[in-house]
């Protein structure tokens, strides 16, 4: 089958500008077009790198219509490039949408392997790698976050999640209740000036960023061997 354009799924840094592949960096000056989350966040790492490419915005609130407009470039001939705001497009971001419809439209995707925080989160929680289940964002309404760590409850493999700062505290509570004063590697700024990560207890983590502000965005791991 002959295929018009390529979708090149290009994973970026998740902090530190430095941590991009040679492969990426090239596909990026070579593509006709760079579909980003953030035009503005992906500037600051096309500016640092010297890349000079057309940007169009590509984000939860228009993937619908301008997923539409990227398969019509694509079938066009254009070669295109998907980043999210950082990390691995696809991975609990809009970047699924697009992957899906380019596979529905016969589009050739090919893909820059590079940072995720899952994995990053992962490996310096300390809890087994050999199972893990990843569960992206928990829910934001209260009562459906809470179902979802009901769902957890019997579950022996590491439990990986995504947090946002202003969620955070509403979400360890939700942990507490429901599966108890359990031990959290807790990561934030991977890869930055300013990564920590705290494996504590649920209590002594709210006590913690009750007293700091959450900066920054989550990893929480957890396993209940």
């Amino acid at each position: 089958m002959d295929y018009a354009g390529t979708l090149y799924i290009v994973s970026t840094p998740i902090g530190n500008l430095k941590d991009i592949t040679l492969r990426a960096l090239e596909t990026l000056k070579n593509v006709d077009l760079i579909a980003a989350e953030d035009t503005r966040h992906t500037k600051i790492l096309l500016d640092h790198y010297d890349i000079r490419k057309p940007l169009t915005s590509y984000f939860e609130h228009n993937k619908v219509t301008k997923g539409d407009y990227l398969i019509r470039q694509l079938q066009g001939g254009k070669h295109i490039a998907l980043v999210s705001d950082a990390g691995t497009p696809g991975i609990s971001d809009p970047g699924a949408h697009i992957i899906r419809l380019a596979l529905e439209h016969n589009i050739k995707l090919d893909h820059m392997p590079g940072p995720t925080a899952v994995i990053a989160g992962l490996v310096l929680s300390g809890e087994p790698t050999d199972r893990f289940v990843f569960e992206g964002f928990l829910p934001s309404k209260p009562g459906a976050r809470k179902n979802r760590l009901k769902g957890l409850m019997n579950e022996r493999r590491t439990v990986v999640i995504y947090e946002s700062p202003h969620r955070l505290l509403k979400t360890l509570a939700d942990i507490r209740e429901v599966l108890g004063d359990i031990t959290i590697a807790c990561a934030r700024e991977l890869t930055k000036k300013f990564e920590e990560v705290r494996r504590q207890r649920a209590s002594e983590l709210i006590e913690h960023f009750s007293a700091t502000k959450p900066l920054g965005e989550f990893v929480l791991c957890w396993n209940l061997r």
